[in-house]
């Protein structure tokens, strides 16, 4: 009789474990399927991160450098972005089986999410130590519906001013960085689009003037300003303004192995920067 209970009890124990073991498979399989189906690099696109699990992130990150690990920031988003989970040995796992089985793709995914999150310093904007009301807004807009020059979807976040005046508040580069581009677009007015070290191109539009003196090629630091805030473009005519409100239009955009450059949502990034007080304080 006793054996028989042991028996029945170990062929619980072993159904149990199995389940465990199952819902485990499943939980893996489910994230290697999403990665095989391009639904991981959608995530890594969207960029849906909270400013609370990019401190948790850079904590872990601090500590493994204590304890000499292998594990860095980005390694840690990325296998948050394959499977939704957040706790740190967890993650572990998740990194190292994707990398395992998936080595290349892997190793190209976390440079993309380095060339981002290495090199941001500061919000876009600077406050004001003078006056309260010159205040932002933002939200994500990115992939919102555009109609003008056809239907296209939005690739960046709008930074809205509070007061509605071309040429008010400043604009400063989020990272050091090189200038690659400045002059009008059909689209973006006024734009500079300056490259940073780790290879993102931070691209800031309809802007109503550009900082004195800045040109392509030049060296540009974090926080250096750059350019005012504006309402230009939406016309073929350079100069044309007022088609919309005062607003600073922020991408981020990455080239992939064939240099065909993609947008990234930009929102997480102002989230982290905004709410973390990455922001500079400007007299105007």
């Amino acid at each position: 009789m006793k054996k028989k209970i042991c028996v029945i009890i170990l062929f619980f124990l072993l159904l149990v474990i199995d389940c465990s073991l199952l819902q485990q498979i499943q939980k893996r399989a489910a994230f290697y399927i999403a990665f095989e189906q391009q639904e991981f690099f959608q995530k890594l696109r969207n960029q849906e991160v909270s400013p609370e699990t990019v401190l948790k992130f850079r904590e872990y990150e601090s500590e493994d450098g204590e304890a000499q690990d292998d594990m860095t920031f980005t390694r840690y988003l990325l296998a948050y972005y394959a499977s939704d989970l957040t706790e740190k040995n967890e993650l572990k796992d998740v990194y190292k089986r994707l990398l395992h089985f998936h080595k290349e793709e892997i190793e190209k995914q976390e440079a993309y999410l380095d060339s981002i999150w290495s090199d941001i310093v500061y919000f876009p904007v600077p406050d004001t130590i003078w006056d309260e009301e010159k205040k932002v807004t933002f939200g994500d807009t990115w992939m919102q519906s555009r109609t003008y020059g056809g239907d296209r979807g939005h690739e960046g976040c709008d930074i809205m001013a509070d007061i509605n005046e071309r040429g008010n508040y400043p604009v400063i580069s989020v990272s050091d960085g090189t200038i690659e581009q400045m002059g009008w677009l059909e689209l973006g007015g006024y734009r500079i689009g300056i490259r940073s070290p780790h290879g993102a191109y931070f691209y800031y539009a309809h802007l109503s003037d550009y900082a004195e003196g800045l040109s392509v090629g030049d060296e540009i630091h974090a926080g250096e300003l750059i350019a005012f805030m504006g309402d230009t473009g939406y016309s073929k005519t350079e100069g044309t303004a007022g088609n919309f409100d005062v607003h600073l239009h922020f991408g981020i955009y990455l080239n992939d192995e064939n240099k065909q450059e993609f947008s990234v949502n930009s929102y997480s990034v102002l989230q982290y920067l905004y709410q973390e007080k990455k922001i500079l304080h400007y007299q105007y």
